[in-house]
């Protein structure tokens, strides 16, 4: 068993090696909390959950950290917009993304640092990149010297003769056009920290090597974020820790975007589609199902269509498992998933031909509840549970389906008065009423419950 993933630097697949055996460090670039989560953002989150589950399954001590930009030239803004503190700002929008990655079933990390927690571990690395020549301070603010590390652009492939390097205002000083800021001088009504350099604020590459290094050392496996982020952030990223003498990332993994009629999601472009209002419209599972299921790398080109199209797949498997349960009662998720979906996974997390496993096995287990076959009906169950387990999106886990006695009795309860509602419309049918019997279906769907005349009599599940 070989995992093998894509590698942005070598842009090829490579063999997954960790450095330490048995054992996979994870920093993912998390959120900058200057407005709360579109859908576009919770995807890098959701596809690296999915990763970081992968692993798990494969045996792996996985550690994942995920930061916090809590820091930025758009946080700034927003706070001078709106007339707000800036912490209160990006406190308030922290939240809504971890409300957001809990909702749709995201493990949370097991360390999510702040950037402005970690200053003195940035001071310490721009003391020692301004001694070895690496870096230089002017006008209060610390660049990097980009021609000092010979390695720059190699992850984004660029020329250095044709960059255009992103410039902040107050960016003064500079040495050459295309150094990038390590840290920024203060501006009247800004939040500043004092320096040997003066007082300012961080650079927004910075952090991200100032506190990977101190949750998971000099070097570590893989490095993940978005597609946007290979330039200039973990470009500047990767020079940066290695001029400071830090072996860094061994593999660089990025997933695409999320789109809108072709354009990048984003809040510039106003086409936004917040989680909070999402999952008001869709079940979370859906959303999962919906986000998480196309491949990492690809892109996907957000519709209500498309949404409704996940939303159909998803309610065929999840019917089964719930026709499965009603004929074989409680099934556990067995203890290994099929072998197809495990290879589909190995070749750089295969989603999409995991899912078609899963697919696959459904059918074979409505063949089995069409022929009364408990025995193999009991044991795809069990594999399609494993199965959409390591997804995140087994239906029947107590995560999704309100577990817990609280649940069960919550569950029970509605059991029974459907039940009595159901126990009318079918004494209208034995009349003949089949007026009444229908008004009552339409009242229940209107409720949010979707009805089913089986041979077994009716059964009711939430549309």
């Amino acid at each position: 068993m070989t995992i093998r993933l894509y590698d942005t630097s070598s842009r090829q697949i490579r063999d997954f090696s960790p450095l330490r055996p048995g054992c996979v460090s994870i920093y993912l670039c998390g959120a900058t909390v200057q407005a709360p989560p579109h859908i576009g953002h919770i995807r890098s989150g959701l596809n690296f959950d999915i990763m970081r589950r992968w692993f798990a399954y494969r045996g792996y001590d996985v550690t994942f950290v995920r930061n916090v930009t809590d820091i930025d030239d758009k946080i700034i803004a927003k706070s001078a917009e709106l007339g707000r503190p800036w912490w209160a700002i990006g406190y308030e929008n922290e939240r809504a993304f971890g409300a957001a990655y809990d909702v749709l079933g995201c493990l949370p990390p097991d360390y999510e640092p702040r950037a402005t927690g970690h200053v003195p571990e940035m001071v310490e690395m721009m003391r020692a990149l301004i001694g070895g020549g690496h870096a230089y301070p002017a006008d209060g603010n610390v660049y990097f010297d980009v021609r000092s590390y010979p390695g720059y652009l190699q992850l984004s492939n660029q020329e250095l003769d044709q960059l255009l390097q992103p410039a902040g205002e107050g960016e003064t000083g500079k040495r050459d056009p295309r150094d990038f800021a390590l840290w920024k001088a203060t501006k009247p009504g800004e939040p500043s920290w004092e320096t040997p350099w003066g007082p300012g604020r961080p650079g927004w590459h910075l952090e991200c090597s100032a506190m990977v290094r101190k949750y998971l050392g000099p070097a570590f496996d893989i490095h993940g974020g978005g597609i946007d982020l290979v330039f200039p952030h973990h470009e500047n990223e990767i020079a940066q820790s290695k001029a400071y003498g830090d072996p860094f990332a061994s593999y660089w993994v990025h997933n695409a975007w999320l789109t809108i009629g072709g354009e990048k999601m984003s809040k510039s472009l106003g086409n936004s589609v917040l989680v909070s209002e999402m999952v008001r419209r869709w079940r979370p599972i859906v959303l999962r199902y919906y986000l998480g299921t196309p491949h990492y790398r690809s892109a996907i080109d957000y519709s209500e269509a498309a949404l409704a199209e996940a939303e159909t797949a998803f309610a065929r498997i999840e019917g089964f498992l719930q026709r499965g349960t009603e004929q074989a009662g409680e099934v556990p998720p067995a203890g290994s998933v099929p072998e197809d979906f495990a290879a589909a996974m190995d070749e750089d997390f295969g989603v999409p031909q995991a899912l078609a496993a899963v697919h696959t096995t459904v059918r074979q287990g409505n063949a089995a509840l069409a022929e009364g076959d408990k025995e193999s009906l009991t044991a795809l169950m069990a594999q399609v549970r494993a199965m959409l387990g390591v997804l995140g999106l087994d239906p029947l886990d107590p995560a999704w389906s309100g577990g817990g006695s609280r649940g069960a009795e919550l569950t029970g309860v509605v059991d029974t008065l459907v039940a009595l509602v159901l126990d009318q419309r079918q004494a209208a049918r034995e009349r003949k009423d089949y007026g009444t019997a229908d008004a009552i279906r339409d009242q229940l769907k209107s409720a949010g419950l979707v009805i089913e005349d089986t041979p077994n009599g009716p059964r009711w599940e939430l549309g």
